[in-house]
């Protein structure tokens, strides 16, 4: 069996385009006065025509349309681009179709139109339930154009996914139990619940390194609001099965988990990352990230935006393992050796078990409560005793 198979099969969708860039995002995200949705569905037909050729017989299990505000599409966009898809692949019987929203009122409107076409879950991008923090972060929506945003995408899709981000500046213990809670009582399925992290190339980054961005939290105050996050969600049925992902059991974002399983997906769009294993090998894809580029490329000929790396055995292992253990459920021994062609060091791993940052159950290991917050440690000490063991 080829490995990808543990996980199954995925196909990304990136849309770039915002109305406005957040000073905390780092991701591929550029404000466009107008955009030519006809040209832009040409190019991902023309993106899904090339992938379906490389990729013929699989089952699709998931598709994914990720940004940038995917919201801002038309729901002609979408339409056209699943029905694409459909003609490409086999579906799943139960295939998950995600699109990522914004909850300004603008895009609740396209809600119906969406579900139409074929998506079956949305992730709304509340990310504060505070007006001020909203304004912080660069939000364009109200607490309240949230709420109707949440009570419409449930009247409307199977499935609903709010994130929110805490660790916010002079946020309070007790604020973060008061909001958490009120984000419960909306009775979503899923919850992703992100620590504000800064990253480099960011409005927040330049500022944090002018020392301009005051009442971050200091790490124990992170790290409480980490703690209470993993209880308050466990006790409402929602308990974590990745770091920053809670869902009831049965309602897990099954296209991130093709991810942290390392099953293959396809990425399209401008920055977009795919693994494929094509003829026994798997292959990295990385797309153009600047969006006109992508596009005139894409159009003139399929696949000119894109390249293609080939993974060795010891960099699939050690992706595996990265993602694997950022999962309750966590990673296999025996499959980790056969992506790598060795096994991980016992002395490593005995040595992190004694630190009481590993479980290990037979064949599995896993991170413990205290563990979780040192996964990047974790991986040093592994796939560092893995390298010294031969």
């Amino acid at each position: 069996m080829e490995d990808w198979r543990h996980a199954g099969f995925g196909l990304y969708l990136h849309w770039p385009f915002c109305q406005s860039k957040c000073p905390y995002c780092d991701f591929n995200s550029h404000v466009a006065g107008r955009v030519d949705q006809a040209r832009w569905l040409r190019a991902f037909q023309s993106e899904i025509d090339r992938i379906g050729a490389l990729t013929q017989g699989r089952i699709l299990n998931t598709i994914f349309f990720g940004g940038g505000t995917p919201s801002l599409m038309e729901a002609t966009t979408v339409q056209g681009i699943l029905d694409r898809i459909r003609a490409t692949w086999t579906l799943a019987n139960d295939v998950e179709i995600t699109l990522e929203a914004n909850p300004g009122s603008v895009e609740a409107a396209r809600f119906e139109g969406y579900a139409k076409a074929g998506v079956n879950r949305v992730s709304l991008g509340i990310q504060s339930l505070d007006p001020e923090d909203l304004r912080r972060l660069g939000r364009m929506h109200s607490v309240d154009e949230a709420a109707k945003a949440i009570a419409i995408a449930q009247s409307t899709f199977d499935r609903v996914s709010i994130d929110l981000i805490y660790a916010r500046q002079n946020q309070s213990l007790q604020a973060w139990r008061d909001e958490l809670n009120r984000a419960l009582d909306f009775g979503t399925s899923h919850l992703s619940l992100y620590q504000l992290t800064i990253e480099d190339g960011t409005v927040f980054g330049q500022m944090h390194a002018k020392n301009l961005l005051k009442g971050l939290p200091e790490e124990d105050l992170s790290a409480d609001m980490f703690e209470m996050t993993q209880e308050i969600t466990r006790d409402a049925g929602l308990p974590a099965y990745e770091v920053s992902n809670h869902a009831r059991p049965g309602d897990e974002s099954r296209h991130n988990l093709i991810y942290w399983r390392m099953g293959d997906y396809a990425g399209i769009g401008p920055g977009a990352h795919g693994r494929l294993t094509l003829d026994s090998a798997r292959f990295a894809t990385e797309a153009e990230r600047q969006p006109t580029p992508w596009l005139d490329r894409t159009l003139a000929k399929p696949g000119a935006a894109e390249t293609i790396e080939r993974l060795a055995p010891e960099d699939r292992a050690s992706e595996y393992l990265m993602f694997a253990l950022r999962l309750k459920e966590g990673a296999s021994l025996q499959r980790f050796a056969s992506l790598a062609g060795r096994p991980l060091s016992t002395k490593a791993l005995d040595e992190v078990e004694a630190l009481g940052l590993l479980a290990h159950d037979g064949d599995h290991i896993r991170t413990t409560e205290t563990g979780v917050m040192m996964l990047n440690g974790i991986l040093r000490a592994l796939l560092a005793g893995r390298q010294s063991a031969s």
